[in-house]
């Protein structure tokens, strides 16, 4: 299995770049936005329980992310490679995720960040924004919040890989052909080492 990372801010390109390469290559994209959406729309066991903590006003605890992703993954025995979207998004998380792929008798191969600026990502999102019908889409400010928290928060993620030698940068503001092909090559390397 080629299990990959898609990073970046909101608005970097990730949906766009994990659909390509599930049509490419037939891996499963696991959203964490949408692996929740979807846990609590069913009312699983694990959507009530992140439903709990969610409705207290508190971030849901890693283990339960973690409870959520294992069920994924295992939903998906034959898969031949797994993109992960959206986690992690700490240092402890990318060691449970790396611990979760240890269980499986495989690993992270790589972590790809779309580098994408500031300006870019507001002028995405508004776009977006047009047809999302999400509130938070619509606000600069909001927008330009949710870039620094990604900065200030989730980029040292990216430091936990580079020092494992798999963290990758792609210039997030060229066209998705683009973006897609230098992706590809990334993958092609980290095929080729393996």
């Amino acid at each position: 299995m080629y299990n990959l990372i898609l990073f970046g801010p909101p608005g970097s390109g990730k949906g766009t770049q994990a659909g390509i390469l599930v049509e490419q290559h037939d891996f499963l994209h696991i959203s964490t936005g949408d692996m929740f959406r979807e846990e609590l729309s069913r009312n699983t066991p694990l959507g009530k329980e992140a439903r709990a903590y969610m409705d207290a006003g508190h971030l849901v605890p890693d283990e339960v992310t973690i409870a959520m992703l294992r069920k994924r993954v295992d939903e998906h025995p034959d898969v031949t490679g797994i993109i992960f979207d959206g986690f992690p998004r700490t240092d402890p998380q990318a060691a449970e995720l790396n611990d979760l792929m240890r269980e499986k008798d495989s690993q992270i191969n790589a972590l790809i960040l779309l580098d994408v600026d500031a300006d870019t990502v507001v002028q995405r999102i508004l776009g977006r924004g047009a047809t999302s019908g999400r509130a938070d889409d619509l606000k600069e400010d909001v927008i330009r919040t949710r870039y620094e928290n990604f900065l200030n928060y989730t980029s040292p993620v990216f430091d936990f890989y580079e020092n494992l030698g798999l963290a990758h940068r792609v210039d997030g503001t060229q066209t998705p052909e683009q973006v897609a092909a230098a992706i590809d090559a990334i993958i092609g390397r980290r095929l080729q080492e393996a």
